[in-house]
């Protein structure tokens, strides 16, 4: 993998993983091999993780933002920390040398979104400073109370408690609204309320000014009004679309009722209209040069272009 040394200053989507929660490749298919085996992730033994496309940590999105030409100054905002998050910083922080983290975007409270959170501390400097500069993290009420359950030691500060070091964050509460935009590092942002589950509610977000951007990474159903609002009648046409596809056919929805498959994921493109759309979430069914095959025959026919993401895929946009 090569990089464009004249594309390092700008603005740019970094994507640091694009599987499911369990992640791919799949341990029981490593394991417990089929007959025949499966192909996806027994190839993840013969190549190395940043040369293969087919492996896949945790969805979660980079944002390096430049938002000023004149001090050229960078802010770097991730979406989601999930289970995979110290393999994606020792494999894409590294290569895109990305320095530090300066606010944290949570879509929901499941372990592929939030595990990560522990790891937060070895960013951070060490010393005083810290406790006076933690790092925002903007999250649902509901995300903050699931929080607050499984890891109170990031949440409660005890003053008679034995120092330890632990990720020093700033909690921000922000609403399930797609009225109520919030900024992070400088970037405006929208949550966007989404079933992840007909009775669980993540968030999706909508950023961008000069360039439309919307993530949607754990969906089953988008609901009206979120779907209005990143409709060309809503926020106008989107110039990129990141959208959740889980597995490949109806038939296999059944297995995943939390996500979509690929023909809702389509359907749903092809309403929306975006001038581009990436796809993330995916599953060991998906062989990404496969599969981008076959959307590629989709893109030339329906006038959208549309192509599965891979880890490490770094994306300049102007935001």
């Amino acid at each position: 993998m090569e990089k464009n040394e004249r594309e390092d200053d700008r603005t740019a989507l970094i994507f640091l993983g694009t599987g499911c929660s369990a992640a791919v490749p799949h341990f029981r298919c490593l394991l417990q091999p089929s007959d025949p085996p499966c192909h996806v992730c027994s190839q993840s033994l013969t190549l190395l993780p940043h040369l293969n496309p087919n492996y896949r940590c945790n969805t979660s999105l980079l944002i390096d933002y430049c938002c000023g030409e004149e001090d050229g100054r960078h802010y770097y905002m991730i979406i989601d920390v999930g289970k995979s998050f110290r393999e994606q910083v020792l494999r894409w922080f590294t290569f895109y040398k990305i320095p530090r983290i300066d606010s944290i975007i949570l879509t929901h409270e499941h372990a592929d979104a939030i595990h990560g959170l522990d790891d937060i501390r070895s960013l951070q400097p060490r010393g005083s400073a810290i406790d006076t500069n933690p790092l925002p993290v903007f999250l649902s009420q509901f995300t903050m109370e699931s929080i607050s359950t499984r890891f109170p030691y990031l949440v409660e500060k005890k003053v008679k408690e034995v120092r330890r070091r632990v990720s020093q964050l700033d909690w921000r509460i922000i609403e399930e609204n797609c009225d109520k935009p919030f900024t992070a590092s400088g970037l405006s942002f929208t949550a966007l309320p989404v079933m992840h589950g007909e009775d669980y509610v993540a968030l999706g977000f909508l950023f961008g000014n000069k360039s439309k951007v919307a993530y949607i990474s754990d969906v089953s159903r988008i609901p009206p009004s979120t779907e209005y609002a990143i409709s060309k009648a809503g926020a106008g046409q989107l110039d990129l679309l990141i959208l959740d596809t889980n597995v490949p056919s109806m038939v296999m929805r059944g297995r995943q009722p939390t996500h979509l498959c690929l023909p809702e994921t389509l359907e749903i493109i092809k309403r929306l209209c975006p001038k581009r759309a990436l796809l993330t979430g995916m599953t060991h069914y998906f062989d990404h040069h496969e599969y981008n095959e076959i959307l590629a025959e989709w893109s030339l026919r329906e006038g959208i272009q549309v192509q599965l993401a891979h880890d490490g895929l770094r994306l300049p946009i102007n935001l």
